[in-house]
């Protein structure tokens, strides 16, 4: 029987919760994963359901730069745990994985199922137990942890806790950021919890939304200020989402948040020079339609078309009246105001969250000893492509490292 000198709680069952279980079983503490769900990874599952994009295969120097002014705080955990760890963990729960045309890493099946219930199974044979349907609300006037279930409240006593409740986004699947209050209480700084690899809105005029809504954008150039990214987009209905649109999302997010506003731009032929538009869009028009000539000369689909005839509608331009020249130029470089953040709720992730500075190196929180925090629960963003996942599973890791290094203080 484990001591009880050993007992460790970890609250949330997702990719970060679970890994630090797992890091703990393996050396021997006796590890309870509270949930406020029926069932664990609801948010993982919900991850692969696009095809579960594990990691990325990029060169780890520029794997790192992806996590922005948070990388300092996070290399250490994700050189310990990198990419290539990440893929012979999943290997070794019997998920082989491979590397997509973009770089990106999958399980070859191709989502999250298979993988989590052969993790469920061997966290089970290392002896983690899972209390499922136990909402955290904090602390008791002793220190002990408090849990709402459907039997009432319940007061547990632990050596140590690992929080990982994650951020705020797909709240329904259990991350719904309530634990900031609660963390805010005791003194320790919260970032406030903001969408992150999000949409934003716009105002599309009815014919435009009814017309198109739903529709891809598809080999686009979006650029804000000094960034640029190729990809993909879709009109939604109050207005822009899609992978293009997430990897811009930070700059858009804080600019709307500073001005109200953003002006997001997009190159609908960027692998054409404007030079060979001019000349294509100079030829005569004929008897067909404007919106005809357009998806002929300049291979534009009918949103891409809707697209320009929005733009100039707001610009009080005829779009049949610009001189070629000036024609080319909207093309490639089509103006959409963004007037507003996509839903929290809707967002693929958040930024925002504990200050990186609230933990020692070991991911404990200072103002409390003995918590640990760790996954989307800190302040730290990544875009989509494996950075997010990589980052939950590689911190979950170090936070377990973390307790059993404050076990074995403890005890001396």
């Amino acid at each position: 029987m484990s001591s009880p000198s050993k007992n460790v709680a970890v609250i949330g069952a997702g990719p970060a919760g679970l890994m630090a279980a797992e890091v703990l079983a393996q050396r021997g503490a006796a590890v309870t994963v509270y949930d406020a769900m029926p069932s664990a990874g609801r948010k993982f599952l919900m991850a692969g359901r696009g095809g579960l994009n594990l990691t990325h295969s990029e060169p780890l120097p520029q794997f790192l730069d992806r996590y922005r002014e948070a990388m300092p705080h996070l290399k250490a955990a994700i050189e310990a745990f990198p990419p290539q760890a990440l893929r012979d963990w999943s290997e070794a729960l019997g998920q082989e994985t491979f590397v997509g045309s973009s770089g990106r890493v999958f399980p070859k099946a191709f989502k999250a199922s298979p993988l989590l219930r052969a993790w469920l199974r061997r966290l089970d044979s290392q002896g983690v137990r899972l209390s499922l349907r136990h909402r955290w609300s904090g602390w008791d006037e002793q220190g002990g942890l408090r849990f709402e279930t459907p039997d009432g409240l319940r007061g547990i006593e632990m050596k140590a806790t690992v929080l990982a409740l994650g951020g705020a986004s797909w709240p329904r699947l259990g991350s719904d950021g309530a634990w900031a209050d609660l963390l805010a209480a005791k003194g320790v700084s919260v970032s406030p919890l903001r969408p992150a690899n999000c949409g934003f809105t716009t105002s599309w005029s009815d014919i435009f939304r009814d017309r198109f809504e739903g529709q891809p954008l598809k080999g686009i150039e979006l650029s804000f200020g000094s960034h640029g990214v190729r990809g993909e987009a879709i009109v939604t209905r109050s207005g822009i989402e899609g992978g293009a649109v997430y990897a811009l999302s930070a700059e858009l997010r804080e600019a709307i948040l500073r001005d109200g506003q953003a002006t997001l731009n997009i190159a609908l032929r960027p692998d054409t020079e404007s030079s060979e538009l001019i000349t294509k869009l100079s030829t005569a028009k004929g008897k067909q339609s404007f919106s005809n000539f357009l998806r002929k000369t300049a291979n534009l689909s009918p949103v891409a078309i809707g697209l320009l005839q929005e733009a100039a509608k707001a610009s009080g331009m005829s779009l049949a009246g610009l001189s070629p020249a000036g024609l080319a130029r909207l093309i490639q470089a089509v103006p959409i105001e963004l007037n507003g953040v996509a839903p929290i709720a809707r967002a693929i992730s958040t930024a925002g969250g504990i200050a990186l500075a609230e933990l020692d190196d070991d991911f404990m929180i200072k103002r409390l000893p003995g918590v640990f925090a760790t996954g989307e629960m800190l302040d730290w963003e990544a875009p989509t492509g494996g950075y997010l996942l990589q980052a939950s599973f590689a911190t979950g890791a170090a936070a377990g490292r973390g307790v059993l290094k404050w076990l074995v203080r403890e005890k001396s």
